[in-house]
């Protein structure tokens, strides 16, 4: 695997572009948080967001560090029985506890922690660092901030953490589905990788060869580290924060997720608005992207029986426009107005399908079979009847449909509810 710090120094590629990432430090390892001392010189005020989970998993240590420094500090901790929903009404209780002097924002979690301290952060133009306290998912070191606006799953472009604290032995004591998540996170860029290929080919999208490489690097490297996650073996965690990281890095090497995120996102994204919507429970995030990765793996393998596609029925936008309100209940207008930019529907797809399918399918087989990827995800004990168990065929199946919707970006979900199968 790549060398973190040699990631950082800005890069021109061959693909035009000039790849940068503007993290000055990135430590992990045992005892890390010990160090966030020596990375605190120059600041006065500072604001700690956490929730009772986060800070109680590493309270001792963290204590130990302010106790022993001068800085004043205001603390945001959130008091949660489920998960920390990353919306509107968290964003204002961060700006609450801020004073025109706090200088920097440290968040100590994983996912939607670091979310929260990146946008509030990049809107109020301060820095912030991040204490993860999870190998569960591939944000911390990228721009994108997810959070739930007006119940819709929305990517805000942001900026980078200043600092990344992975302590490896606050991370090994993880809650166990939180580490198989940042495994099924790596898992899901077999998915990833390959749309943004299927999108560079159909809608001639950017790419670059060295970002891809990045990702598959982390993701061949993962591969191999699942007895040892499941033991909680310093090593492996140590190696599945590196990889998590290193494509947060990639990422905002392109200043977007695409290099990390497709269709096995957006089917994740899926059954957590739909979650959200209906007050119903959901798997997390990075679990999943897991098992999105087999189903987005089998619809490539019923597009590849195809010796040409043809197109489904005519379109009819007066039954799209019934289906989207029923699904996305008050989210609609807002699903609608994404994809009236997006113009999807307007494009005439399936000549560009017909015109290049043989380069399609080229690319569709690259994949492992669905098949493949729930073995991989049995050795770290995810077992595929738990998902189909969870939310039952007809919301599988609605999300394979409907997901689509909530992103402007193209993937194969797209040619897949558009042909005949």
């Amino acid at each position: 695997m790549n060398n973190i710090s040699d990631l950082l120094v800005e890069k021109e590629c061959t693909c035009g572009m000039t790849h940068k990432c503007n993290i000055k430090n990135i430590i992990i390892e045992n005892d890390a948080i010990s160090k966030v001392g020596e990375l605190l010189n120059g600041y006065k005020k500072i604001l700690l967001v956490a929730d009772n989970n986060t800070y109680s998993a590493c309270s001792e240590k963290l204590e130990y560090l302010f106790d022993s420094t001068d800085y004043e500090i205001e603390k945001q901790i959130f008091k949660t029985d489920g998960m920390l929903v990353p919306n509107e009404q968290a964003i204002e209780e961060i700006k609450n506890k801020m004073t025109k002097d706090t200088d920097l924002i440290i968040g100590v979690g994983s996912g939607v922690i670091n979310d929260l301290c990146k946008y509030v952060s990049f809107i109020n133009k301060l820095p912030y660092y991040i204490i993860a306290t999870a190998p569960s998912m591939d944000g911390y070191a990228s721009v994108g901030s997810a959070l739930i606006i007006d119940s819709m799953k929305v990517t805000y472009n942001t900026h980078v953490p200043t600092a990344i604290i992975g302590d490896v032995s606050v991370l090994k004591n993880a809650p166990i589905d939180m580490v198989k998540a940042g495994f099924g996170d790596i898992i899901g860029k077999f998915s990833a990788l390959n749309d943004w290929e299927l999108s560079n080919i159909v809608n001639e999208e950017y790419f670059c060869e060295y970002v891809y490489d990045l990702v598959y690097d982390c993701l061949n490297k993962t591969i191999d580290l699942a007895t040892g996650l499941l033991k909680r073996e310093d090593e492996s965690i140590k190696a599945l924060m590196e990889a998590l990281v290193i494509v947060g890095i990639a990422m905002s090497y392109v200043n977007n997720s695409r290099p990390a995120s497709g269709s096995e996102h957006h089917l994740s994204h899926f059954f957590e608005i739909v979650g959200l919507l209906n007050n119903e429970e959901y798997l997390f995030h990075g679990i999943d992207v897991a098992y999105s990765t087999i189903i987005t793996c089998k619809l490539r393998e019923e597009l590849l029986k195809l010796d040409l596609p043809i197109s489904k029925n005519e379109f009819s936008k007066e039954k799209y426009i019934e289906d989207i309100n029923k699904i996305y209940k008050h989210s609609a207008k807002g699903i609608f107005e994404l994809q009236e930019k997006a113009g999807w529907y307007s494009k005439n797809l399936i000549d560009i399908y017909n015109n290049k399918w043989e380069e399609i399918k080229r690319v569709l087989a690259e994949v492992p079979t669905s098949k493949e990827i729930e073995n991989l995800l049995k050795t770290v004990e995810l077992d595929l009847q738990e998902f189909n168990d969870f939310y039952g065929e007809e919301k599988i199946n609605n999300a394979i449909k409907y997901a689509k919707e909530l992103k402007d970006r193209y993937t194969v979900l797209w040619i897949y509810n558009l042909v005949k199968i």
